[in-house]
């Protein structure tokens, strides 16, 4: 059995041992829990993040909330209520006592003192849902089953909706956990279970009519209907698009090969996996996040890897010239060798051949090359479009009733003053929350700071913010050494931080961009 962190708090702990602001780990009845002090007001919440199990001790209190190190859910010290994605379900709470040692007046030197006591594991507790008003749609159709579309569908049944809402979704799979498809799963060390985000039963216990393999064909917005693939039509009162993206198709003789893979979907990764397993030979095509968590990932499985890209140096555009100079000597100790300045001319059964007349042995070749919108049902139905789909600060669209949410949706972003589009997850599941708030005219607006990570090898870096355009890129700390912030700025305004195992930094940037978009 484990050793149980810290001390046993059913046996107490002296109330002036615990500092204003601080955390105590401890453990109750073989649970781990935080004992957490705000002034004078205690709390005690599950000590793990309900998302990976990250130590909830190593984040930050933020109010009355903590935020996780890892990947930056949020939730209530009073509730354990998760309050931001990407975690989907509470930390348990614990009522804490305190009590007033006696100490015999007779005693000479001695004080009253007070005693800590965390033994009574509480319930689920009630979530306090804001008003909804008297207007509410209908019935709510979703169009996508990814993370904006789940994330929407929980958030209108956690908010008191209980009219019908609708999940259609073209995949044949449950919504899943779509980073560990390239991560954990693909290498072999995550079970395929933990993929999936929600189990059918949680869907029928919520009432979420939740339509696997239902591929919408058309938007009626006039008559408010849904068309799917098979003739049928739905009217809705509310709509939301989270159709996604898909993969840019590599455009080169033998990409119709069947030992070509992209990895978007669950059924791509399930492919994937079952291919690399009778693979010595890949060649990864693009040496983007994608690309090269992949690589990582086959080499967990000893494939012999070598990346093809077009740029000079791996993600200089996004995290500058000495951060990808650096993962790419971190992939080169791991075996992976690199052909850049170069793309693709044609595949074959046995080898790729490069633009500049290599030829490299090959029995599987992955493309992660990016994504694109998937916004033709929005083109067809008349939206306006911007490079994605054209969203207002609550997430509604050029058509009333339509909102949109995740890799198509193009928000005005606080922050850089900008609209822009985002294609990571933890973002996607915001919106999608915020989204189905504002479907129920709560009129929230979305000012959530972009936030994404990657794992390569044991490696794992954070991003927080959007620098689509950056000028100076500065590093605070050893880059050698996996210990360090860099700070992207263009024209001396600061954009995005990313961290490297500095997880309490990522999470006081976060925190420094929020307090620049709220003043």
């Amino acid at each position: 059995m484990p050793e149980l962190p810290g001390p046993d708090l059913t046996d107490g702990v002296d109330f002036a041992t615990l500092v204003d602001g601080g955390m105590l780990l401890g453990h109750v009845r073989g649970e781990p829990v935080l004992l957490i002090r705000r002034g004078d007001v205690l709390f005690a919440i599950g000590a793990e993040c309900t998302h990976y199990g990250a130590p909830l001790g190593e984040g930050l209190l933020v109010d009355e909330t903590v935020r996780c190190p890892w990947h930056h859910a949020c939730f209530s010290l009073r509730t354990g209520e998760v309050l931001r994605a990407p975690a989907l379900d509470p930390v348990p709470c614990w009522r804490v006592e305190v009590m007033r040692d006696f100490v015999p007046p007779s005693t000479p030197g001695q004080r009253e003192s007070r005693k800590v006591y965390v033994r009574e594991k509480l319930g689920a507790q009630a979530r306090r849902s804001q008003p909804l008003t008297n207007d509410l749609p209908k019935s709510v159709i979703i169009v996508g089953g990814g993370a904006a579309g789940n994330a929407a569908a929980e958030t209108l049944r956690k908010e008191g909706y209980v009219g019908p809402i609708t999940l259609l979704s073209a995949d044949a799979a449950l919504p899943c956990d779509r980073p560990i498809l390239s991560k954990g799963y693909l290498a072999g060390s995550t079970p395929e279970e933990s993929n999936i985000l929600r189990s059918p039963q949680f869907y029928r216990d919520h009432e979420i009519d939740l339509r696997l393999g239902s591929r919408v064909t058309a938007l009626d917005p006039i008559n408010r209907q849904v068309e799917l693939a098979d003739g049928t039509r739905q009217h809705y009162g509310a709509l939301l698009l989270a159709t996604g993206a898909d993969p840019v198709r590599i455009e080169a003789p033998g990409s119709d090969l069947p030992h070509l893979h992209y990895l978007r979907t669950l059924a791509d990764s399930r492919a994937l996996v079952s291919k690399a397993r009778s693979s010595r030979r890949a060649v990864v095509v693009g040496a983007s996040f994608i690309g090269l968590e992949v690589a990582a990932s086959l080499r967990a499985r000893n494939v012999e890897v070598q990346v093809v890209a077009p740029e000079r140096i791996p993600m200089e555009k996004i995290l500058g010239p000495e951060v990808g100079n650096f993962i790419r000597s971190l992939h080169e100790l791991h075996g992976v060798a690199f052909h850049l300045d170069t793309t693709v001319a044609a595949i074959d059964e046995r080898k790729v051949t490069l633009q500049n007349g290599k030829h490299l042995e090959a029995d599987l070749v992955v493309v992660g090359i990016g994504v694109k919108p998937s916004i033709s049902l929005a083109e067809q139905a008349g939206l306006v479009i911007e490079s994605g789909v054209a969203v207002n600060e609550y997430l509604e669209t050029s058509v009333p009733g339509i909102f949109a949410a995740g890799d198509i949706a193009r928000w005005p972003d606080r922050l850089t003053g900008e609209r822009i589009r985002v294609e990571h997850f933890v973002v996607a599941e915001r919106q999608g929350q915020t989204a189905a708030r504002n479907i129920l005219g709560l009129r929230e607006t979305f000012d959530a700071v972009p936030f994404f990570w990657t794992v390569q090898y044991d490696l794992g870096i954070g991003y927080i913010g959007h620098a689509d355009n950056w000028d100076e890129a500065e590093i605070e700390g050893a880059l050698e050494a996996r210990d360090c912030s860099i700070t992207y700025r263009s024209g001396g305004r600061k954009l995005a931080v990313a961290i490297i195992h500095r997880n309490l930094a990522g999470l006081h940037a976060e925190l420094e961009f929020e307090k620049i978009i709220a003043a």
